[in-house]
């Protein structure tokens, strides 16, 4: 039986945001998998809309065109289901992508479409929303934004990276998280937290990886430093360190806890899109839930 493909690209993403960029890329799917159907979002239908008709009749492979928030918004859709996520990194950071392995030109990208295995990694969720990477609480969310803003004015996306990381913790402000876990409890007062889907290697780099997918765990990394100043030097001397041979974080590690603070509510970042969350929040890990065509371990 043929197997059944469907592309669904981001056209705002930062690789296709040009017309002949896009066309492009059509170009290539039409060439090197000529069975495949495409849709893309435009002005009238958005992602959500194309990935939920996608959903009624879901194929074989769905592909994601697009950066992480992209990515993780199909992955949420197909986390325990047959159907396989196929990748096409077209994003700024493209971390999940990169994790596995994926190519970042996207002629590579495609030609995996074809020639891909399938592979089952893990899966995060906090509360109901599932991560692929991470979710950060504190100076991580703030990060994003000014990031973000950065690079609507034009900058670079690692120019726009770094002064979004020290205009953030110029003004950062601290709070108070206490985290359960199996049969302890911590309490730690801090500016940041973050929990990623798996271990990070070089968390505070400027582009952080996982040496797998697969472990079934979640890691929660907090900084240690206490002054604004030490956060600051933290910060940029990470730029060359790892966080798992470093003193500057605090880490747990856990298949499953909770995350409370004194608010109702917090802001927090999940693969980079920011949204709010009620109190407590409730961390798993969904170990293999997720099968994506990846290139061989």
């Amino acid at each position: 039986m043929k197997t059944t493909i469907l592309v669904l690209i981001n056209s705002g993403a930062g690789s296709v945001k040009a017309e002949h960029d896009r066309a492009a890329l059509l170009s290539l799917l039409a060439a090197t998998v000529p069975d495949a159907e495409t849709r893309c979002t435009d002005a009238h239908v958005t992602m959500d809309a194309l990935i939920g008709h996608a959903m009624k009749h879901p194929p074989d492979v769905l592909v994601a065109g697009g950066g992480d928030g992209t990515i993780n918004a199909v992955a949420a859709a197909l986390a325990g289901t047959s159907t396989v996520l196929g990748i096409l990194p077209l994003g700024t950071l493209n971390h999940f992508a990169a994790d596995l392995g994926i190519p970042t030109t996207i002629a590579d990208a495609v030609v995996l479409l074809r020639d891909g295995v399938v592979r089952h990694v893990d899966v995060g969720v906090v509360n109901d929303r599932i991560f692929l990477n991470n979710v950060g609480l504190g100076l991580y969310p703030e990060i994003v934004e000014r990031r973000e803003k950065t690079q609507r004015a034009g900058i670079g996306k690692w120019p726009a990276a770094i002064a979004a990381t020290i205009r953030a913790l110029i003004r950062y402000s601290q709070f108070r998280v206490r985290i359960r876990a199996d049969d302890i409890a911590v309490r730690r007062r801090t500016a940041a937290l973050l929990v990623g889907n798996n271990a990070y290697t070089n968390l505070d780099s400027l582009e952080p990886r996982r040496a797998s997918l697969t472990a079934g765990m979640l890691s929660v990394y907090i900084p240690r430093a206490r002054g604004r100043w030490q956060l600051i030097w933290d910060a940029l001397a990470a730029l060359v360190a790892s966080v798992d041979k470093s003193e500057d974080f605090e880490r747990l590690v856990s298949n499953e806890f909770t995350v409370e603070t004194r608010r109702p509510s917090i802001r927090v970042s999940i693969d980079g899109e920011l949204v709010r969350l009620k109190t407590p929040l409730l961390f798993r890990s969904r170990a293999g839930a997720l099968p994506v065509l990846a290139p061989q371990p």
